[in-house]
C-alpha cells in the first residue's frame, strides 16, 4: 500500500505536473478577474490575440509561408471585426470569401510552379475554419453573461484534468491510439464524468436557475466534445510530425495545445443555450 501511494505521489507531483501546476495558480485567478472586472470588448480583443497566435502555431507546425500565414491570421481578425456587432452566429460570409480568395491569390503569384499548391494554401485555410470560425462562439456567449465563458472554461478545464487523472491513475485499454497513444477509455469516462460534475457545481453557482436536466446535458456534451477537440489537434500534430503545437505556455505546450478542447466545447454550449 505505502509503495502504490508512493508511486501515486510521484505521477501527480512529477516536474511537468508541478510546472502545469504553477502555470494554473498564476493564469486563473488572472483570467477570472479579466473576463468579471473588464468590459466585454476586451474579452473579444483576448479572443482576436488567442485566435491568431493559435493560427500562427498551427503554420508554423505545417511550415506554411509566412505571406500565406500572416493573411491566414488576417482573415481570421476580420471574421471577428466582422461578428463584433452581432448578437448570435448570424455573421456575414465576407471575410471567408474575401481570406480564401487572397490566400489563393498570393500563392498562385508567389510561386509560379503550380505543383503542391493545395499543400501551400490547405493549413491556412483549414486554420481558418478551425480556430476563429469556432472560438467566436465564445463571444456570443460573452454576450450572454460572462458567467457562461466561466462555466465553459470550468467545465472543460475539469474534463480535461478528469480525464488526464483518471487516464493515468488507472487507465489502460487505449481509446484511439493512432492518433494519441496516450489516451485511454477509462480517460474518456473521466472526461465526461469531469463535465458533467463540474457543470452542477459552476451552473448552481453561476447559472442560478438553470434546471437540473440542463445542467447534466450541457455537462455531458462539454465533456464529450472536449476529448473529441483533444484528438482533433492530436490528429493534426501526427500529421504534422510535432509534439507540441508551440512553446508559448511554460510546462503546457503551445496556445492551441490549451484551447483544443474549448475549441469544440464553446459553439456546443453555444447552440445548447439557443434551445434553452
Amino acid at each position: 500500500m505505502a509503495g502504490l501511494r508512493t508511486v501515486g505521489f510521484a505521477m501527480f507531483f512529477n516536474r511537468e505536473n508541478l510546472r502545469r501546476v504553477i502555470v494554473a495558480a498564476i493564469a486563473l485567478p488572472l483570467f477570472y478577474l479579466y473576463i468579471t472586472k473588464l468590459p466585454p470588448v476586451f474579452f473579444f480583443l483576448l479572443l482576436i490575440l488567442i485566435s491568431v497566435i493559435a493560427q500562427v502555431e498551427f503554420h508554423s507546425m505545417y511550415k506554411t509561408k509566412k505571406i500565406i500565414s500572416f493573411i491566414g491570421a488576417a482573415g481570421g481578425v476580420l471574421l471577428f471585426f466582422s461578428s463584433f456587432g452581432t448578437q448570435d452566429s448570424g455573421f456575414s460570409h465576407w471575410p471567408f470569401t474575401f481570406a480564401f480568395m487572397l490566400i489563393s491569390t498570393v500563392r498562385l503569384f508567389l510561386i509560379k510552379d503550380p505543383s503542391a499548391s493545395l499543400n501551400n494554401i490547405a493549413p491556412a485555410v483549414i486554420s481558418f475554419f478551425y480556430i476563429p470560425t469556432l472560438l467566436i462562439s465564445q463571444w456570443y456567449l460573452m454576450q450572454k453573461g460572462y458567467e457562461w465563458i466561466l462555466f465553459l472554461y470550468g467545465c472543460v478545464w475539469a474534463s480535461d484534468s478528469f480525464a488526464y487523472f483518471i487516464g493515468k491513475s488507472v487507465g489502460k485499454r487505449k481509446l484511439y491510439k493512432e492518433v494519441s497513444p496516450n489516451k485511454t477509455v477509462v480517460g474518456a469516462f473521466g472526461s465526461v464524468a469531469g463535465g458533467i460534475l463540474s457543470a452542477l457545481l459552476l451552473g448552481d453557482l453561476l447559472l442560478k436557475g438553470m434546471g437540473l436536466p440542463a445542467l447534466i446535458v450541457m455537462g455531458f456534451s462539454i465533456g464529450s466534445v472536449t476529448i473529441v477537440g483533444d484528438l482533433v489537434e492530436s490528429m493534426f500534430k501526427r500529421d504534422a510530425g510535432v509534439k507540441d503545437s508551440g512553446s508559448f505556455i511554460p510546462g503546457h505546450g503551445g496556445v492551441l495545445d490549451k484551447i483544443d478542447g474549448v475549441l469544440f466545447a464553446g459553439p456546443v454550449l453555444y447552440w445548447i443555450t439557443l434551445m434553452l
